[in-house]
């Protein structure tokens, strides 16, 4: 008598009742991983969280956001078990998502120097990227502009958040290092990749009292560091912090 092969694993609804019959899809190579009981549970994005706080993340606003945003959405599927690792990954077209300890450093550097610890108020990131890091400013900003220069990133990071139905979020598609002055200025200002100098037009477009966080060429060997810029009434402070590798700021669109 021939045996009967092995049957896959229960499908689970997000309830976690098992599925009707009618429901299972034969398995496909090309198909992506399960969720519902692993990927998507709460569980997995507080155990990456936890890992965080135990290196020294203590701002209440980005753990709660981390805590909410599905990374493994943000990143292609082969990458997905990958994806609540301490870990930066490609997104294609040579561009990465950062790692989940750096995206949390950046952001709690900008909520360092607000007086109101509860939110961002009005935020311009430079670099979209796949949409993970403004998903986590959405929850934590009053508006959030987000720049992208490379088309297919931007139309990947608008498929990415059409989901999460974000009101206070706008991404807009051009050239970075001309920030947006349509919505200027902006409370806090953030950019995903590194340059040898700000540009001006970010500095100009920072409103008073407020943050830059941004990677930056520190020396002429081209190594990197993260820098924050504080504008005040008569001008600007600008600090060194953590050694960091991004990709390099470009101008123009593609």
């Amino acid at each position: 008598m021939t045996q009967r092969p092995p049957r896959f694993p229960l499908v689970l609804d997000r309830v976690g009742r098992k599925a009707p019959a009618r429901q299972r899809e034969p398995v496909s190579s090309n198909a992506p991983p399960p969720s519902g009981v692993g990927l998507d549970s709460q569980h997995v994005r507080t155990r990456m969280v936890e890992r965080l706080r135990a290196q020294g993340l203590t701002c209440r606003p980005v753990i709660d956001a981390l805590s909410t945003v599905p990374r493994h959405l943000f990143v292609d599927a082969a990458l997905v078990a990958q994806a609540y690792e301490d870990t930066s990954l490609p997104i294609g077209h040579g561009q990465t998502i950062s790692k989940p300890s750096v995206v949390a450093r950046m952001l709690s550097l900008l909520f360092d120097a607000r007086g109101d610890k509860t939110h961002l108020g009005r935020v311009l990131e430079i670099g979209t990227g796949c949409g993970y890091q403004a998903a986590l400013l959405a929850q934590m900003a009053t508006l959030v502009i987000s720049v992208e220069r490379l088309r297919p990133l931007h139309d990947k990071a608008r498929d990415n958040l059409a989901t999460m139905r974000r009101s206070n979020l706008r991404l807009v598609y051009g050239d970075g290092r001309l920030g947006h002055a349509p919505n200027a200025p902006y409370d806090t200002i953030v950019c995903a990749a590194g340059g040898e100098a700000l540009p001006q037009a970010w500095l100009d477009q920072l409103a008073v009292g407020g943050r830059l966080v941004a990677p930056t060429q520190a020396d002429a060997r081209g190594e990197q560091v993260l820098v924050t810029v504080d504008r005040h009434e008569n001008g600007w402070s600008r600090h060194e912090r953590d050694a960091v590798r991004f990709v390099p700021l470009r101008s123009g669109t593609a």
